[in-house]
């Protein structure tokens, strides 16, 4: 458990470089670049998948005769959603959404209105095609958008603010991903350490992808034959 500091830090020792002593200090240029990178790298890192580390339940109690939401009112830390997991939490039914603007076109003006609850994210909300007529509970899951945590306090934040602040996402892909970029900035070649921050981070990537069961009983059903992550097919 590495704070950004010391990781930008170690960044400086590989890259022979002076080492930042405040990474929020304006009047350095170093440790202004050092500061550009490591946000750089962070906010690249949180667009880069469903890590298992920002992934959140959220829950939604709708009003009957509502069927607008702003997101922030139930998820302040919502970044995006995770398709295919939003259910009734007391029925057992499954939420269908976010639907593509051609699936709202078309539910909403060309088929008839179903029992399906059905909805999309627009301007930051949770838009639902026809109002629930009564009290549901839904729950989601969704990708959150904080990016470190605070060292004293353990509170997650979405924006780097202190030397102290550590980052989520594993110290070491970090570290790989600052290095590279700052040899960019300086001018240097980076192609070695971007190739070994591209391998690191698919590798850590690979490792926090969810694996279904795989059963050894044979069986047609393709959803029981689990998923095989970082493995190389052959013919």
């Amino acid at each position: 458990m590495k704070t950004i500091l010391e990781i930008c830090r170690e960044v400086a020792d590989l890259a022979a470089v002076k080492r930042p002593e405040n990474l929020f200090n304006g009047s350095s240029q170093q440790e202004n670049i050092f500061l550009s990178v490591a946000k750089s790298t962070l906010d690249s890192l949180l667009r880069y998948g469903n890590w298992e580390a920002l992934t959140k339940e959220g829950r939604l109690v709708t009003t009957p005769g509502k069927n607008s939401y702003l997101i922030t009112d139930f998820a302040p830390d919502f970044y995006c959603l995770l398709n295919n997991t939003i259910f009734i939490k007391d029925m057992q039914e499954r939420v269908i959404g976010a639907i593509t603007p051609e699936q709202w076109m078309t539910e909403k003006y060309f088929y008839s209105s179903s029992n399906n609850i059905k909805f999309k994210i627009q301007n930051g909300r949770f838009v639902f095609l026809n109002s629930p007529e009564h009290e549901v509970k839904i729950v989601f899951q969704y990708r959150s958008n904080n990016i470190v945590w605070d060292f004293k306090t353990l509170e997650e934040k979405s924006t780097l603010s202190a030397n102290t602040d550590v980052p989520i996402f594993d110290e070491y892909v970090v570290k790989l991903g600052i290095l590279w970029r700052w040899l960019k900035r300086s001018g240097l070649d980076y192609t070695e350490e971007f190739n070994e921050y591209e391998r690191e981070l698919k590798k850590r990537f690979g490792t926090e992808l969810a694996t279904r069961d795989i059963r050894l009983a044979a069986t047609d059903d393709e959803f029981d034959k689990g998923e095989y992550v970082n493995v190389i097919k052959t013919d």
